[in-house]
């Protein structure tokens, strides 16, 4: 009877110490947040090194978006000469789709200008107006603090939009509402994508 009373205690003190174990780890992954999927960092850090500027990876995408440059799903891969670039991911099927698009401009905050084209008496008017109109607000999502916008123009059209900016430089996410989403549901799409948002800084 000894024995046993000995080993019950001893037993119960090692699970005990697993237990521990396991919750710190728990604890030490969700203290050090969501992290770039291996699968997806390569191609925001060779994004970020491009651009000499950090990038934002989200590691949520609404299914069946995964957020790999050059992926299946990666519609969009432009890079301008001042280091703005454009990151795009679709999916289409039957009169349905499903949009993300994530831009940067490294070294600018002021909301940028787009080209308008409008026909008058039959004639094309252009004229320049701002790429993201009609502001919602700003809300703070995580760390970030988004202001949103629902008129955008070129890729963005359609989309409800988060602008931030970051370090001297804005930063936005967008989504477009369409079928099998409404806008309710974008805008919840949004503030997940956004959390999940990782900075991806460029090699030294």
């Amino acid at each position: 009877m000894r024995k046993t009373l000995l080993i019950i205690p001893l037993a119960a003190f090692a699970l005990a110490g697993c237990a521990a174990t396991t919750a710190e780890r728990v604890s030490a992954r969700v203290a050090a947040g969501p992290a770039c999927p291996k699968a997806w960092l390569q191609g925001w850090q060779k994004l970020a090194n491009r651009i000499h500027a950090p990038v934002y990876c989200p590691t949520y995408l609404p299914d069946p978006l995964t957020a790999q440059i050059g992926g299946r799903w990666n519609n969009i891969d432009s890079v301008d000469k001042d280091g703005s670039y454009l990151i795009g991911f679709v999916w289409q099927e039957l009169g349905q789709e499903i949009h993300v698009n994530l831009r940067g401009y490294p070294g600018r905050t002021k909301v940028p200008t787009c080209r308008s084209i409008e026909l008058v008496g039959g004639k094309k008017r252009v004229s320049t107006v701002p790429c993201f109109a009609d502001s919602r607000g700003q809300k703070k999502i995580g760390e970030l603090r988004v202001t949103m916008y629902t008129v955008n123009q070129d890729a963005d059209q359609w989309h409800v939009l988060y602008a931030w900016k970051h370090a001297g430089s804005l930063y936005t996410v967008s989504q477009h509402v369409a079928p099998p989403l409404t806008f309710p549901k974008v805008v919840q799409s949004l503030n997940r994508i956004t959390r999940s948002l990782v900075l991806v800084d460029p090699a030294q």
